[in-house]
């Protein structure tokens, strides 16, 4: 019970990472936006992990390649859907991300020599129509839509180096993979510039104003540092293929709803259709490709 009701916290967190997102109303560039969220993200999990273990997370000597190469995608598929959540609707980037299991597959094929099972076939003429119904180059959200494509496919990459690498198990390294996100990130300061953070956003509906980062800290510790922190922890007792099949279809959906009721944004009808076959396409896919294989990668939480 304990661990359903973190695997529910944390698909709650991770569907926030629009709201933050959006909420920051773009006076912080999007690129420094996302290295404000990966340092608080970096730092909430030092200070979590210390608070929990009762010493400081060990530097990953003999990991370090992999460490930093899963930061860098970290940064890269943070900053990228990130930039979507400014581009498009919060439903069309969390629905066109959720293709990531169809790079995955088709990354792990090619790299990985993973061969197809005759239910793949059905399985992507069924997204394949989904996609087609949720109609990516239309409705005036083209290059949003094909950025958060982008962004499943950055996803995919990350968990098809992992498995590529033998990860199966949990660990504590991802505190320094996100660190070197930040890392990476960094000099969108002095590119894009350090944005607004000293600036306020009044709310009428409240009755108050706040500051633009405590947003950007909310993308970082509560979206970002919460999530990962509860999946480290949720995959000590959880099939890591478990969490992906549940976090395929409720994160998305938990995520469009916030849409709805924070900024009003009613996706079309095409998106609800398109977007619950290419949902379910990817959930079926996913369990599929966990068959004879519970313990592969399937999250950068498996990073040791």
């Amino acid at each position: 019970m304990k661990t359903l009701l973190l695997l529910a916290l944390i698909t709650v967190s991770e569907a926030t990472i629009g709201v933050f997102v959006k909420l920051t109303d773009g006076r912080v560039p999007v690129q420094t936006l996302t290295f404000y969220a990966m340092a608080f993200a970096a730092a909430f999990l030092f200070i979590a992990r210390a608070l929990v273990t009762r010493q400081w997370p060990r530097f990953p000597k003999g990991n370090v390649k992999d460490t930093a190469l899963i930061g860098v995608l970290i940064a890269a598929q943070g900053g990228v859907f990130n930039l979507a959540m400014t581009l498009v609707p919060i439903a069309n980037a969390v629905i066109f991300w959720s293709v990531a299991p169809f790079f995955v597959f088709i990354f792990s094929a090619l790299f990985l020599g993973e061969k197809a099972r005759k239910s793949y076939i059905l399985i992507f003429v069924i997204a394949l129509i989904g996609i087609a119904l949720a109609n990516p180059l239309g409705g005036g959200h083209m290059l949003g839509n094909l950025v958060a494509l982008a962004t499943g496919a950055i996803y995919a990459a990350m968990v098809t180096y992992m498995r590529y690498e033998g990860k199966t198990e949990t660990g504590n390294d991802i505190a320094w993979s996100l660190l070197v996100a930040a890392l990476a990130l960094s000099p969108f300061l002095l590119i894009a510039g350090p944005g607004q953070v000293a600036t306020t956003i009044a709310y009428p509906a409240l009755g108050v104003e706040l500051p633009v980062m405590l947003w950007a800290a909310g993308l970082g510790i509560v979206s970002t540092g919460f999530a990962y922190f509860g999946i480290s922890i949720v995959l000590k007792s959880l099939n890591a293929n478990v969490y992906a099949l549940v976090d395929i279809i409720v994160s998305p959906v938990v995520a469009s709803t916030l849409g709805y009721l924070i900024f009003a944004e009613v996706p079309g009808r095409g998106m609800i259709y398109g977007g619950a076959l290419l949902l379910g396409a990817g959930f079926w896919l996913t369990r599929e490709m966990s068959r004879g294989r519970e313990t592969q990668a399937v999250h950068p939480c498996q990073c040791v």
